[in-house]
């Protein structure tokens, strides 16, 4: 079985320390940062050295690189744009209705974005497998309201039907590379105004108005069995929505388990935010945030930027839950591999 846990590595190569730490049966991927690229000969030796620590069951290589401010590998890279400015193609489409749909729009500007969005997905993919890279965290589904600072120009749009189209067409970019997708942050960061790195933002919103706008693009493209879904895995937000539930949606099992695998029938992979951001501190000990984020109905979970905490929580969560790694009811992260085209 493929290990729940995603940690990172300090920089070009792998310290001995590292590699030892990949070699734990609990770790099942790494995530990549700017820090680890210099060049493309060297990335590529990275990943190389990365995927050769265990061949046979070899670790899913992962980086957030959506596109405009949040894109880890420049050099060399195709300059993304960021998902605003493909909602900016259509302009006049603010305030527009679900009901009334892409007739009541301008079709050709509709049909633009819509193959932006597409090649952007198609570069990302492609340039990222080239390296030996297998997964980047995207596409972001939050919706934009004009009041999250750290969402920002990350979102496609305010309207859910435009953002749904938009990370669909996305979606079928990253698939012309056998890339899988990642939507975050469910159910919706775009709302609450904090930035969940440095502290715990919080939706006072009611549930039925979080489902019927935020949660919309969830419903829409993870629905349905994992191959023919648009979404192959999600990440819930570190934002508390009181309304619902005490607990931040990644540690709730109201949202992961209930509403995301319940309600809204998805069946890919629940990949927690990093468990070392502020949102997350509502359990001090990372080895509880850890089992919380489990129980709540995450499958796996991101530990980024303390080597410690890493340490910590493979020392400590595998003798708490022994039987998570082989419970059959969990979605390995095995399953985000690219598919071979």
């Amino acid at each position: 079985m493929t290990g729940p846990f995603i940690i990172d590595v300090e920089g070009f190569e792998l310290s001995p320390e590292e590699k030892n730490r990949l070699e734990h049966p609990w770790v099942g991927g790494v995530i990549l940062f700017s820090r680890n690229f210099n060049d493309m000969a060297q990335l590529k030796a990275l990943t190389a050295a990365i995927h050769a620590v265990r061949p046979g069951n070899p670790l899913l290589i992962t980086v957030d690189h959506e596109g405009g401010r949040i894109q880890r590998f420049r050099e060399g890279f195709t300059k993304l744009p960021s998902f605003r400015s493909l909602g900016e193609r259509l302009p006049q489409l603010s305030g527009a209705k679900r009901s009334s749909g892409p007739e009541a729009t301008d079709c050709a500007a509709l049909e633009l974005a819509l193959s932006e969005a597409r090649a952007a997905g198609a570069d990302l993919a492609f340039e990222l497998k080239a390296v030996g890279v297998d997964f980047s965290y995207t596409p972001v589904l939050d919706l934009d309201y004009g009041r999250s600072e750290v969402i920002g120009d990350r979102s496609f749009h305010r309207e859910p039907a435009f953002v749904s189209m938009l990370a669909a067409a996305m979606a079928q970019g990253l698939a012309m590379a056998g890339f899988r997708t990642c939507g975050k942050h469910f159910p919706g960061h775009g709302w609450a105004e904090a930035d969940s790195h440095y502290a715990l933002p919080v939706d006072d919103r009611p549930l039925d108005v979080i489902l019927q706008d935020d949660a919309w693009p969830y419903a829409r493209l993870g629905r349905g069995r994992f191959e023919r879904a648009l979404l192959q895995s999600v990440m819930p937000a570190h934002v508390v929505y009181p309304q619902v539930d005490h607990l931040p949606a990644g540690f709730s099992r109201i949202w992961v388990t209930d509403i995301l695998k319940g309600q809204l029938g998805f069946e890919g992979v629940v990949i927690s935010d990093d468990l070392s951001m502020a949102g997350a501190a509502v359990f001090e000990d990372i080895a509880d945030r850890c089992e919380a984020a489990f129980a709540a109905g995450c499958d796996a979970t991101l530990i980024c930027n303390r080597p410690d905490l890493s340490v910590r929580a493979l020392d400590s969560v595998p003798a708490r839950i022994p039987a998570f790694l082989t419970d059959p009811g969990r979605r390995s992260l095995a399953r985000l591999r690219p598919r071979s085209i």
